[in-house]
């Protein structure tokens, strides 16, 4: 076990709880296969225990003060900000990405957390002019009830605190199951509540086997709002399992986003922006730019400063500050890209860089670029997750925005030109939840943050983050 890696439990009821004769799991550093520590898994009792406990506080929760809500919240982004350096060495640790990525990963979502605080003090209802003089209407918007939030490895911290920050804000009660393979954001969250002063059981974290906990939770009559961030098949099983519950979902599946350069774009300032922003997290980002239609008037110009560009990229161990890309998180994935590549290389494509992995130890793939793969490559048509991107040529803007749309994957977009007509219309063209026209501009917490089509749908950011977490309520009353 690593010295340098904080130990790990579970949070339940307000008290952290180790593993004490449970079934546990070794956490691993993707930089170097070291195990960092042992992860316990919650038994049923102790999931039983988690609901139970999100039950009873949510009788008292529900009925708190927006104010005291905010009050905690601003607490934990204050403590967020002072602890996001050494948090930030955890995510590197167990997760894999550079330093200054995790760091900027926490320190971000002390945001998140802030923004929740004075937002959740603007739910408001209304009341409807009524047809009769002696008849009162009035719409309440009320917390939903107790949830469950299911979070993913690639952001643990970030997405984490999204879920917890909207439900804690809109007066509901959560459960959250963190990804067990870089638990460590998550119970530097739960410590972050419980030093805010959060009330016993408003939060509760738990670890196991995912589709056993997922099963569980979703299933239990106390729970009544499910969130998951990850990819389109579990997200589609869950989905299937919480309609069957009929439990209210908020669901941000994968990506596997298209950008669109125009013939009258400033290529050079495109390619300096998509390279970096490709590789970032080693791909492994929900929005991360993948499929690339090139006008090919500008093909060759873009190709070759994206590639230049991509040679700048140092891959190497997080916690080494002159690295720009880590390791990849899971030893499985250094498969599955190799198999992308191997796919579009029988299929004709030419691989302009990397396409393969890096060294014996540690899950290092570099940093990958595909020209012109075929339109039914595994690359073109699966989301790859992964340092990889393909560039193909268009002719028309059209055909383009078909291509980009022929997929049933709708969350994040891309685009640049010059021409206002262009923009629009690659904004009402592109089928996605989010289009960003010559920058990146999804994000911040005031702006919504989902897709549409197998993407999912609902939101964990700006003010339809709060939708998912509360129920209308029609109150009349005659006098």
């Amino acid at each position: 076990m690593s010295e340098r890696y904080d130990k790990l439990s579970f949070y339940i009821d307000g008290a952290f709880i180790g593993d004490d004769g449970r079934r546990t799991q070794p956490v691993f550093d993707p930089a170097s296969g070291e195990v960092l520590g042992t992860l316990p898994h919650a038994t049923q009792a102790d999931l039983d225990c988690a609901l139970a406990s999100a039950e009873r506080a949510f009788a008292g929760w529900r009925l708190e003060s927006p104010l005291r809500r905010s009050e905690i919240l601003r607490r934990v982004a204050a403590l967020t900000r002072e602890r996001a350096d050494q948090i930030g060495r955890q995510i590197t640790l167990d997760q894999g990405k550079p330093l200054a990525q995790a760091v900027g990963e926490v320190a971000a979502s002390a945001e998140v957390a802030e923004w929740h605080a004075e937002e959740g003090r603007r739910i408001y209802g209304r009341v409807v002019p009524a047809r009769t003089p002696n008849v009162r209407q009035m719409v309440l918007r009320e917390p939903i009830g107790v949830c469950a939030a299911f979070s993913p490895w690639n952001f643990p911290f970030n997405q984490a605190m999204k879920k917890v920050a909207a439900a804690l804000a809109s007066g509901c009660t959560i459960i959250l199951k963190g990804p067990e393979e870089s638990p460590s954001a998550v119970m530097a969250l739960a410590q972050l509540f419980h030093d805010a002063g959060l009330p016993a059981g408003c939060l509760n974290i738990i670890w196991g086997v995912p589709h056993e906990v997922s099963r569980y939770l979703i299933e239990s009559p106390i729970v009544r709002k499910i969130s998951f961030t990850g990819s389109v098949p579990v997200g589609k099983q869950l989905a299937a399992l919480a309609g069957l519950n009929m439990k209210r979902m908020t669901m941000e599946l994968g990506g596997h986003a298209p950008v669109i350069v125009c013939q009258d774009a400033d290529v050079d300032r495109a390619a300096d922006l998509l390279a970096p922003y490709k590789f970032r997290n080693a791909g492994q980002v929900c929005v991360s730019p993948t499929r690339f239609f090139v006008h090919r008037s500008v093909y060759e110009r873009f190709v070759a400063r994206f590639l230049e560009r991509t040679g700048e990229i140092r891959v190497g161990p997080g916690i080494d500050p002159a690295t720009t890309m880590g390791p990849l998180a899971h030893e499985r994935r250094v498969t599955e890209m190799q198999a992308f590549v191997d796919d579009a290389r029988a299929r004709g494509a030419e691989i302009a860089c990397g396409g393969g992995r890096i060294g014996e130890r540690g899950n290092y793939f570099a940093p990958t670029v595909v020209l012109e793969p075929d339109a039914g490559s595994r690359l073109m048509t699966d989301e790859p997750f992964g340092p990889i991107a393909g560039i193909v040529r268009f002719d028309e803007l059209e055909q383009a925005i078909a291509q980009a749309n022929s997929l049933p994957f709708g969350l994040s977009s891309y685009a640049f030109t010059e021409s206002s007509r262009s923009a629009h219309l690659l904004a009402t063209g592109l089928q996605a939840g989010m289009v960003n026209i010559n920058h990146f501009g999804a994000g911040p917490s005031e702006l919504p943050f989902g897709g549409i089509k197998d993407s999912g749908y609902g939101s964990e950011g700006g003010s339809e983050s709060f939708d998912g977490y509360l129920v209308t309520k029609l109150v009349t009353q005659m006098n």
